[in-house]
């Protein structure tokens, strides 16, 4: 028997051993989590036996846990290199067997699908047309390569200070060309429906009348309402300001209509013009549809300070081409484009099981669930209970190289232990054998 319980002691220390050697050899994995091995010891007893009287058996491995606490996340500099703060795992699909992994450094194939180094594509969720996700099973994440759509401009808003304590201009008829007709000219960049841009500039007079200024608006250096008008005077609007600075009426000339502080420009056909004599519409322009561009004025100021624009912003673009990714921390994919634009084009989803130690271990530092493990709760990440994703990053392993090397020096030191029980026994029966 003690032949039997000493073997047993090797056996363990070996397995010791083998759990150890495994941590130590991927302890420069990615997502790697490391083992421990559990040992229980064993008791041959029958029902007739008494507690004082029984002898043990030896030892046998009960279990080779995996610690699942959190690895260190190491910068990379790669927007598909993905790590997990805090709990779940990442939903691989091979062909539609699901794996589950917290290595996440993924890339784009030739068919633009984001796939781990084997090729399993990354499961998330997509988008529809306007880059709203669509919540529903987990699909395969697919990067969107198409250009983005131009956007026409439809609204302007800025913040402006008009500097009370102007005075009007040496010359009373306003004339676009001639600084000495207005105090003060902005421009704002506007796109049509095609993305062509165009800028729209605007001229801002001080009026006689008290708190009373005139600004006049072009769009490439035309009248927008009628680009033919010889000479361009520009469509008309006055600004009254309350005696306090604060923004009071606006009267809206021809061109303009209003909605309380928005003059909304109504009659501008974007397109080419030929410069005839007269000047008629180009052969592109008799299909181009009017265009509308709402212009908020509700920051507008007149205090006594120096006239500046602090504030612009236009809700139009030409169109762009990805020119990059960026990941959120909730695992929204956007793509970054030429014209500066960033869009949504799908997310990552992530999972969670009730019993991680209950997944099977499989190659390429991935899981498989069971039973033991129960079924995968699938979501967002940072909803619930579910990390956070952490773009440019990758989760290191998880291994102490120290405590694995005094685990090596442990098992090495059960393993002469458990051997000596068995040169003690050879001994022992070797003496009875010369008995005479």
């Amino acid at each position: 028997m003690s032949f039997t319980i000493g073997l047993s002691g090797i056996n363990a220390a070996n397995k010791q051993l083998d759990v150890a050697g495994h941590n130590i050899a991927n302890v420069a994995t990615v997502g790697f989590k490391s083992s421990r091995a559990d040992f229980a010891d064993v008791y041959s007893a029958t029902l007739l036996q008494t507690a004082d009287k029984v002898v043990g058996s030896g030892v046998r491995l009960a279990d080779v846990a995996q610690k699942f606490n959190q690895g260190a996340l190491k910068k990379t500099g790669n927007a598909l290199d993905l790590g997990i703060q805090g709990n779940g795992f990442f939903v691989l699909s091979d062909n539609g067997s699901l794996s589950y992994t917290r290595a996440g450094a993924f890339k784009v194939n030739a068919e633009s699908f984001v796939v781990d180094s084997s090729g399993r594509r990354l499961q998330g969720y997509g988008t529809n047309d306007v880059g709203s996700i669509i919540k529903g099973g987990p699909i395969d994440l697919k990067i969107d390569n198409s250009n983005l759509a131009p956007r026409a401009t439809t609204r302007i808003e800025q913040t402006l200070n008009l500097n009370s304590a102007q005075r009007q201009p040496t010359l009373a008829i306003f004339n676009p060309s001639d600084p000495n007709t207005y105090n003060e000219t902005i421009t704002t960049p506007v796109y049509d429906s095609q993305g062509t841009r165009h800028v729209m500039e605007q001229y801002y007079v001080k009026n006689l009348a008290a708190n009373s200024w005139t600004v006049h608006s072009f769009i490439d250096g035309r009248n927008p309402s009628d680009p033919t008008q010889q000479p361009p005077v520009g469509l008309k609007a006055e600004i009254t300001f309350n005696s306090n600075g604060t923004l009071d009426t606006l009267t809206a000339g021809a061109g303009w209509s209003k909605s309380g502080n928005t003059l909304i420009m109504t009659g501008w056909r974007p397109g080419m013009l030929i410069n005839a004599n007269p000047p008629t519409w180009g052969p592109n322009e008799a299909q181009a549809a009017e265009q509308r561009i709402a212009y908020d004025l509700g920051k507008t100021t007149s205090f006594a300070a120096p006239s500046a624009r602090t504030m612009l912003s236009q809700n139009g673009y030409s169109s762009g081409q990805i020119s990059g990714l960026v990941v959120s921390a909730e695992g929204v994919l956007s793509a970054k484009f030429s014209n500066m634009q960033t869009k949504p084009i799908g997310q990552v989803a992530i999972a969670r099981f009730a019993n991680e130690q209950g997944l099977q271990p499989i190659s390429g530092t991935r899981w498989k669930e069971t039973f033991a493990s129960g079924l995968p709760g699938v979501d967002v990440p940072r909803s619930g209970a579910l990390g956070a994703i952490i773009s440019n990053s990758l989760e290191e392993s998880n291994v102490d190289l120290t405590n694995e090397l005094v685990n090596l020096i442990k098992a090495q030191s059960n393993y002469q232990a458990n051997a000596k029980t068995l040169s003690t026994q050879k001994t022992m029966f070797q003496t009875l054998i010369q008995i005479k």
